[in-house]
């Protein structure tokens, strides 16, 4: 993500203006006044996704205001997302009033006057009105509530642009306009589900979201020997026939993403220095793959190489990075 503010880089008397300013810019303007103490501490970074926007915050400390009067000056028309990961949070809007906790989120709308009180840290999304999947009158009604987002479609996403923040800034155009419709069909299935408004979802993005949905499930489950076809399918209320189909709109099948999945992640285990004394077998079993010959066999095919070759191959890779480069006009064995 690009850091477009940090209070070490003001002085103590400048630094609560300048937030102030850049987050004006970056999000929406709102006046600061500091609480319990006279130096504001803080960083911002952000990253567009299109339209879309994901913002890590860090402050210290801070009552916000976010008036009729600077409504009318300049208004983004968007929904805000904020996950709060440390800290203290008291958002209030439209009459509602609530007290946030890490591992909750919150909805609030830069149309609508607002205040808060916060001391930690949060990752926020910002969704523009119109692109929203759901009619933007229904979403009021979750303005200042304390959601979930340690489980359920609060976690998918969650995990979604805790993913988008260490990315960094390495995506193009096109790659950007991608997570952009990624991002909003999470925004719009948490929200929907909330509202007990699902079946308003349109089409498109309830498949979108069905599918980040089975594979964050299959993820977290590589090391189940008894993960298949049939169980994944159980557990998202569908047929195992609509779950090849939701596949191959992908192009690609279960079973070969499955395995696939596996064999990456045994591949970096072998490449880690802190396990060079782990078994082969003990890697492989513990992402599900309890056949050593079956999984050598594979490996070699997917590779070129054995299992123990190649953890071989990334142990000497590493003491020649570590090896000193010689000065120029060094002589060998001098």
């Amino acid at each position: 993500m690009e850091k477009v503010y940090d209070s070490s880089d003001y002085s103590a008397c400048d630094a609560l203006d300048a937030w102030a300013a850049t987050t004006a810019d970056a999000v929406m303007p709102t006046l600061f006044r500091l609480v319990g103490t006279d130096t504001f501490h803080g960083c911002l970074q952000t990253s567009a996704l299109g339209a879309v926007q994901v913002s890590v915050m860090a402050y210290h400390s801070f009552h916000c205001v976010r008036t009729a009067k600077l409504i009318r000056r300049a208004d983004p028309e968007c929904f805000q997302l904020a996950f709060m990961r440390s800290g203290r949070h008291v958002l209030e809007q439209s009459g509602n009033r609530t007290a946030l906790r890490a591992g909750e989120m919150a909805v609030f709308d830069s149309s609508r006057p607002f205040e808060t009180w916060a001391d930690g840290e949060s990752l926020l999304v910002q969704v523009p009105h119109t692109l929203l999947g759901l009619p933007v009158s229904r979403v009021y009604s979750l303005v200042s509530r304390p959601l979930p987002a340690a489980a359920g479609m609060g976690r998918l996403l969650g995990d979604f642009l805790v993913g988008v923040e260490r990315e960094g800034t390495a995506r193009t155009e096109q790659d950007a306009l991608r997570l952009a419709t990624v991002c909003l069909d999470l925004v719009t299935a948490v929200l929907a589900h909330h509202l007990e408004r699902e079946s308003e979802v349109p089409a498109g993005s309830r498949r979108r979201v069905l599918f980040l949905r089975v594979t964050a499930y299959i993820q977290r489950r590589l090391g189940d020997p008894g993960l298949s076809v049939e169980s994944v399918a159980a557990a998202h209320h569908i047929s195992a026939r609509s779950l090849h189909r939701l596949f191959q709109q992908h192009g690609m099948s279960v079973g070969a993403w499955i395995r696939s999945q596996r064999m990456e992640h045994c591949r970096r285990e072998l490449a880690d220095p802190w396990r060079r004394h782990e078994p082969v077998a003990a890697i492989a079993a513990r992402w599900g793959l309890l056949r050593p010959a079956d999984f050598t066999r594979a490996f070699r095919t997917r590779y070129g190489v054995t299992p123990s070759d190649y953890r071989e191959q990334q142990t000497h890779a590493r003491a020649a990075d570590a090896r000193p480069v010689p000065e120029a006009g060094d002589a060998p064995g001098t």
